[in-house]
């Protein structure tokens, strides 16, 4: 199965050396190479690919609210390109429904397994990075207190304890091999837990399950 990519970045040179680096793999082909939002959120509309990368600053429309369009249109799965330099709309871009974002200067191999990892249907979760800063961000916005006290109980209250405490695990950062440690169970019933959170909390991936571990106060920023 070839996987199928829309490279979106409003620098060239940054968008035709991601497309030449996935356009070699016999199993990735890059469908369009876009300079804008817009543009990227009409190439996947046109096209239907499996995934597409966006630049979070783009001209026209910026790379968070074209993620919101296609995850809220397609099935298309989105990681966003970013620097350091914008830290602070990494936790914003996450929340409109990227399953992930890559720095912009990833390594090659990276970069390829990324795509897949995306296209397969997971996320790219390190917990070196991606808990570190969803932990600012919330601690920044006080969004683990947007939903607080009965309202976050409510929101959790449809989860068996196991399912919580999978929760809580995937909160930290830690991947179905390490749950199954913490758990004492095999990893195919941590999978069985994984997808009741998910569907039971009408999350899209494990990225959102760690948002949703700190908006509901599961876990408070800094503890984990």
């Amino acid at each position: 199965m070839t996987i199928r990519v829309v490279v979106a970045d409003d620098q060239e040179l940054v968008r035709s050396g991601f497309a030449m680096i996935l356009d070699v793999q016999d199993d990735i082909e890059v469908v369009a190479e876009v300079g804008d939002g817009a543009a990227a959120v009409a190439a996947v509309e046109r096209l239907a690919p499996d995934v597409a990368l966006l630049d979070i600053r783009m001209p026209v429309l910026d790379g968070i609210e074209a993620c919101r369009r296609i995850s809220a249109g397609s099935s298309c799965r989105t990681v966003m390109l970013t620097t350091f330099d914008s830290d602070e709309y990494v936790y914003e871009a996450l929340h409109a429904g990227a399953s992930g974002f890559l720095l912009k200067d990833v390594r090659r191999d990276d970069l390829v397994h990324a795509v897949r990892v995306v296209a397969a249907g997971e996320s790219l979760l390190a917990p070196s990075v991606a808990r570190r800063l969803i932990e600012e961000y919330t601690a920044a916005t006080a969004r683990p207190a947007a939903v607080s006290g009965a309202s976050a109980e409510h929101r959790l209250e449809v989860l068996t304890a196991r399912e919580r405490e999978t929760l809580l695990l995937l909160g930290r950062g830690l991947s179905n091999a390490e749950i199954a440690v913490a758990l004492t169970v095999s990893e195919h019933t941590v999978k069985s837990h994984v997808g009741n959170v998910l569907a039971k909390l009408g999350l899209r991936d494990r990225i959102q399950a760690v948002i949703c571990a700190y908006e509901t106060g599961l876990i408070a920023a800094g503890t984990a």
